[in-house]
């Protein structure tokens, strides 16, 4: 007996099992083990890594009636069996074309898939149907994250994580965090959720997080935001730094271009000269004033105040690097 089938028999087992077993009960039961002994015990701890790397939900339970303690294992099947969410044909086949096109870098989605309902090409791979390579055909894959799958649970489960995480100084601070969405936005991974030590709204960047993401199995209680749905979000308010919110002149020659980059949730009133004042929320000060000086000198920072300062000051060094530049490419051509 290969090990593959050995995992399949331990895992149906497991499943079916009313009670934690223990080792040796699953030693019994499953067939494929080495005797008693040391043997035994290193390919059983090999196959629970085994189970847990494939996002089986081993549980580790006490036996009843034992003494001294005993550990057993079980899985629940609440926790291992997908929940049909109900998709119709033309959903199914919505999926399925995402899954051909994106690829996700480490992860089956056509497993996934199979669980949703099954795939429209044919049926499920076995040993006389391998499964086809994801990413043949794949327009495009996006990269993957160690954080991304129990931010996932913790997002559905709506429970609170703990993580250690990188500022900009090279230390770290411990957060702890009801996470309410990912996103994938400029070829990184972003957190949004509710940071229980600064109380208020944050951003992570998943590569700023220093080691695992622990699951407190504590509920969350805060209440996300409406989710933007599948447009874009702005740069400026991707960012882990605390939101501020920014007042931007824009006078009437470039209102109405900066009214549709900000988008229609940006609270606006009117501005000297018939210009718009906009009101936006900013998480990243760099991203903003990017924004800010793609609209030349028709826009003007109001406030904060030091924020207006800063432009001011970077461009002076930017206008003193360039005279500085100039003078020098004049006195080599002489």
């Amino acid at each position: 007996m290969n090990k593959l089938e050995r995992l399949l028999n331990l895992t149906a087992v497991l499943l079916d099992t009313p009670r934690p077993l223990t080792a040796e009960d699953l030693r019994q039961k499953v067939d494929g083990y080495p005797p008693a002994g040391a043997a035994f015990h290193r390919a059983f701890e090999r196959d629970k890594d085994d189970l847990r790397v494939l996002g089986i939900p081993l549980r580790v339970e006490r036996v009843p009636a034992t003494d001294p303690p005993i550990d057993g294992y079980r899985i629940e099947a609440d926790d291992y069996y997908l929940p049909d969410p109900g998709l119709d044909p033309d959903e199914l086949a919505a999926l399925h074309l995402a899954s051909l096109t994106v690829r996700l870098d480490g992860l089956g989605e056509r497993e996934a898939l199979w669980k949703l309902g099954g795939m429209a090409d044919g049926p499920e791979p076995g040993p006389e149907r391998p499964q086809p390579d994801p990413a043949s055909g794949a327009v495009t894959s996006i990269p993957t994250d160690p954080a991304l799958e129990p931010l996932f649970q913790a997002i559905a489960e709506r429970r609170v994580v703990r993580f250690d995480y990188a500022d900009r100084q090279g230390g770290s601070a411990r957060r702890t965090v009801e996470p309410w969405r990912l996103d994938f936005q400029r070829g990184r991974w972003y957190l949004t959720g509710w940071d229980r030590v600064r109380e208020g709204e944050r951003n992570f960047r998943l590569d700023r997080i220093v080691g695992t993401v622990e699951q407190t199995g504590e509920p969350a209680t805060s209440t996300p935001p409406p989710s933007p749905g599948a447009q874009p979000r702005p740069a400026w308010e991707i960012g882990d730094e605390e939101t501020v919110m920014a007042r931007l002149l824009v006078d009437a020659a470039r209102a109405e271009t900066a009214a549709r980059q900000l988008g229609p949730d940006v609270v606006t009133e009117p501005g000297r000269d018939g210009g718009t004042i906009f009101t936006v929320p900013v998480a990243r000060h760099d991203a903003f004033r990017s924004f800010v000086l793609g609209l030349l000198d028709h826009a003007e920072i109001l406030e904060p105040a030091a924020w207006r300062r800063d432009l001011v000051a970077w461009l002076e060094v930017v206008a003193g690097r360039r005279q500085l530049s100039d003078a020098a490419s004049g006195g080599a051509g002489r």
